[in-house]
């Protein structure tokens, strides 16, 4: 069965949760997200990565609660890469669905700037965990500040909840992420 990890829930179930739960607001930028760091290995600084969460949304005309991002230590991620995609070990990002069959519904696609929303049929679009022991390792091996490296990470685990999929999309997935990393002032 594919679908949401029962320990990451549902929007409801965060929304129940809300009062013993850290949310995110950026009075810059208006934005309303749940963003929460599960583990304790390599130190996260949620305020910086919660406005670039925000711009995200708003860049790609995402509702403010669209998404949640929980970090997580390798070992978690180990289990549902081996749960959810049938493969050994940690990875950076893995996002989950909302939709009933835990496959993304490809929103309409994206454009750096457009106004209008990328999924125009439904607001919450599911949730995506990052280990940051694996990002740290990535920032290691492609040159990299961990903070650069968890922007790239959230910006990826949003296009996989886009319905994005660069393991049998021609491409597709990279051009859109590189065009979106330029507008975003990432390498």
């Amino acid at each position: 069965a594919r679908g949401v990890p029962a320990e990451l829930g549902n929007q409801e179930t965060w929304q129940r949760r809300s009062a013993s739960r850290r949310f995110s607001s950026s009075p810059a930028i208006g934005a309303f997200a749940m963003m929460e760091n599960h583990q304790r290995r390599v130190r996260i600084v949620l305020p910086p990565l919660e406005r670039y969460f925000a711009r995200v949304r708003k860049l790609l005309g995402l509702a403010d609660g669209a998404a949640s991002i929980w970090f997580v230590d390798d070992a978690q991620m180990a289990r549902w890469n081996r749960s959810y995609r049938r493969k050994r070990g940690s990875t950076d990002v893995l996002s989950f669905p909302a939709s009933a069959n835990g496959h993304a519904r490809r929103g309409l696609p994206v454009r750096v700037g457009r106004r209008k929303s990328a999924v125009p049929d439904r607001d919450y679009l599911g949730d995506i965990a990052i280990s940051p022991v694996m990002a740290k390792r990535n920032a290691r091996r492609f040159g990299r500040t961990l903070p650069d490296e968890l922007r790239i990470l959230i910006l990826h685990g949003v296009l996989h909840l886009l319905g994005y999929d660069h393991e049998t999309d021609g491409g597709e997935m990279s051009r859109v992420e590189n065009r979106l990393r330029a507008k975003l002032g990432l390498n």
